[in-house]
C-alpha cells in the first residue's frame, strides 16, 4: 500500500470511528502521514478530502457548539458510508467482499489503532466496533488467510506444512505472489524456495497455520507475473481408467465418459479435476472398484489404505 493510500485509509477510519467532529489540528496530531510545514499539511488534507469525496465518501463539516465560532471539525457518518448493492453482480460482490476483508484488516492495523488511541488521549472518544462492516463477506475457511494477505502486501516470505499428492507432508518456504479462488478451492501462487520456481498450493492441503518466515528477506513480484495464467492449469482434468464390479458404484458410472464391458467387471474412462476427492470416492466403494491407470490416483489410494492400516492395524 502506498504512503498516500495508507494515510487515506487511516483518515477514513479516524473520522468514522469518532463520536464528534475532529478538527484539522487534531487530525494532524493523530493520523500518521501528515508531515512537513503547516502549509504542506493543509495542502495534503485538502487533497485527501477531495480524493475521499471523489470516491463517494461524504465528509460532514461542523463544530462543537453552533453558538460559538469554534474551529471547524470533520467526521464521516456510518450511514453516509454505506453502499447501495441493488444492481451489483455476483463477481463484483466477491471482489467487494475481498476488499472488505482488507478494509477490516486495515482498521485493526497498528497505524489505525495508534490514530484512535491518540484521539482518545486528547479527549476524542472513538470506537473501533462502530466501523461499518460490508455484508455478505467472502471468507476463506483457512485460519491464516489474513496472515497470508498481509504477507503478500508486505512482501514477506511465509512457511507452512503442505500435504503432497502422495500424502506426505513437507515444510515449504514461499514468496507469496497472489491468492485466488477457482472452482470452489482457494489457491496460493508463489515462488517455492526449495524448488526455485513458481508453484501453486491449494489451501485445503496446507496443514496447520501459515507463518511469516523469520529468516526471509523482502522480495519483489515479477512485473510479468500473471495470476490468472498460472491458475489456468490448476484445475486441468485428470484422466483415469477404473474397473467397476457389475451393478456397483453407480456414482462413478454416472461420471464415466465411456464404459467397456469386461465380463464380471466394467471398465470406465473418467475425467475429474480433483484427485483428492476422487481418492475418497474410490475408497468409499471398497473392493468393488480397482484403479487401472493414472499413477497419481492409484498411488493416492494405496497410500490412503496404508495409512488406515497403520492407524487401525
Amino acid at each position: 500500500m502506498s504512503r498516500k493510500s495508507e494515510r487515506l485509509v487511516n483518515l477514513t477510519i479516524a473520522l468514522l470511528a469518532t463520536k464528534r467532529f475532529v478538527t484539522k489540528s487534531e487530525i494532524f496530531r493523530t493520523v500518521d502521514g501528515y508531515e512537513g510545514s503547516p502549509e504542506t499539511k493543509e495542502r495534503m488534507f485538502e487533497r485527501d478530502k477531495d480524493d475521499l469525496r471523489n470516491l463517494g465518501i461524504e465528509i460532514e463539516v461542523g463544530s462543537f457548539d453552533p453558538l460559538f465560532e469554534d474551529e471547524a471539525g470533520y467526521r464521516i457518518r456510518p450511514e453516509g458510508y454505506a453502499l447501495n448493492l441493488n444492481d451489483i453482480t455476483g463477481e463484483e460482490l466477491a471482489l467487494l467482499s475481498l476488499a472488505a476483508e482488507a478494509w477490516r484488516g486495515a482498521a485493526l492495523d497498528d497505524a489505525a489503532q495508534s490514530a484512535l488511541l491518540r484521539l482518545s488521549s486528547i479527549g476524542v472518544v472513538s470506537d473501533i466496533d462502530s466501523l461499518p462492516a460490508m455484508t455478505p463477506r467472502l471468507s476463506s475457511s483457512h485460519i491464516s488467510f489474513q496472515t497470508l494477505t498481509t504477507a503478500i502486501t508486505s512482501r514477506i516470505p511465509v512457511t507452512f506444512n503442505y500435504i503432497a499428492k502422495e500424502l506426505s507432508t513437507e515444510i515449504r518456504v514461499v514468496d507469496p505472489y497472489g491468492i485466488a479462488t477457482r472452482n470452489g478451492h482457494w489457491y496460493l501462487v508463489g515462488l517455492d524456495h526449495k524448488r526455485e520456481g513458481i508453484r501453486i498450493f491449494r489451501f485445503d492441503r496446507i496443514d496447520g497455520d501459515i507463518s511469516k518466515y523469520a529468516k526471509g528477506k523482502a522480495y519483489e513480484i515479477p512485473a510479468d507475473f500473471d495470476l490468472k495464467s498460472q491458475l489456468d492449469g490448476a484445475d486441468s482434468l485428470s484422466q483415469s481408467r477404473i474397473d467397476i464390479r457389475k451393478g456397483k458404484a453407480h456414482v462413478l458410472r454416472q461420471m464415466a465418459t465411456s464404459i467397456e464391458d469386461k465380463g464380471e467387471w466394467d471398465q470406465i474412462a473418467i475425467s475429474y479435476p480433483d484427485t483428492e476427492r476422487m481418492i475418497k470416492l474410490v475408497l468409499w466403494h471398497g473392493n468393488d472398484v480397482k484403479v487401472v491407470s493414472d499413477d497419481d490416483l492409484r498411488n493416492g489410494v494405496i497410500a490412503s489404505l496404508k495409512h488406515l492400516v497403520a492407524l487401525h492395524g
